[in-house]
């Protein structure tokens, strides 16, 4: 009798994924924006095996505050883990004027705020640079998940990606804060929100789409200044709907099925998860 090799073994656990840091915060006073979480996925036969049974430490990370102050560049967002897996590094903040003008270091970097200084680079494999300023009247855009700040116009935030899983686009950079007679700069794809200008107070990055707060106007006093939030990150979990996850105590998230898979989307939140 022939035997045939596997038969009766177990399936294994195989998971794509996706781990988005939190994006960061703009800058004040035609400040930088704010620079997209750290993107890290796992896609077309790259999927890792994990073990049936065992806890893997997740958490979620939030999107950094936009800077109320001159001599302080915007807050980087916070990392987002997967034990076993990757972690995903916050956004870097956005710089701002008269004293912190360069961008922030992170998964993407943080523009630079219109007067000097230097954008902030990228954690390799995790996103772009924010884009570079143009004297007393550019700031830069922040880094997105897909291109450079600045790349598709004077201070806009760079794209983000379009994770494949569950179609979403996310990752994108904040755009750069203007004077209050220039038009608003458009924050990337994916959540990116826009640099303040004549249209008033700049946007926060998207919730759960890791995108750059958009950097403040010029117009001091008014509130305008001051920049945006970046938003919160994601993970994204793909497996064969065989397998039944649990989501513990302090995480938030919900479980669909497409086809033969199933994807559960992590919002929020610090805990455990387990497959069954």
């Amino acid at each position: 009798m022939q035997i045939l090799a596997g038969v009766g073994a177990a399936t294994p656990l195989l998971v794509d994924y996706l781990i988005l840091a939190g994006g960061a915060g703009g800058g004040r006073n035609q400040g930088g924006g704010g620079g997209a979480g750290g993107f890290v996925r796992s896609e077309g036969g790259s999927a890792s095996e994990l073990a049936i049974g065992t806890n893997y430490s997740v958490t979620v990370g939030g999107g950094g505050a936009g800077s109320t102050s001159g001599s302080a560049a915007g807050t980087n967002g916070t990392n987002s883990t997967f034990t076993g897996l990757t972690t995903a590094v916050g956004g870097g903040g956005g710089g701002s004027r008269t004293a912190a003008h360069s961008g922030a270091n992170g998964g993407s970097g943080g523009g630079v705020a219109s007067d000097s200084g230097s954008p902030g680079s990228a954690t390799s494999g995790q996103g772009n640079a924010g884009g570079g300023g143009g004297g007393s009247v550019v700031s830069g855009g922040g880094g997105g998940a897909g291109e450079a700040g600045n790349t598709d116009g004077q201070s806009e935030g760079g794209d983000g990606l379009t994770f494949g899983i569950d179609s979403v686009a996310r990752g994108g950079g904040g755009g750069g804060g203007g004077g209050v007679s220039s038009p608003p700069k458009a924050g990337g794809s994916g959540g990116g929100g826009q640099g303040g200008g004549n249209a008033g107070n700049p946007v926060a990055g998207s919730t759960n789409l890791g995108g750059g707060g958009g950097g403040g106007n010029n117009n001091l006093g008014s509130g305008e200044e001051v920049g945006a939030n970046g938003g919160s990150g994601v993970v994204v979990l793909k497996y064969a709907d065989s397998f039944t996850i649990t989501i513990g105590a302090g995480l938030t998230g919900s479980t669909t099925t497409s086809g033969s898979n199933k994807i559960t989307t992590i919002t929020a939140g610090t805990g455990n998860v387990s497959w069954a």
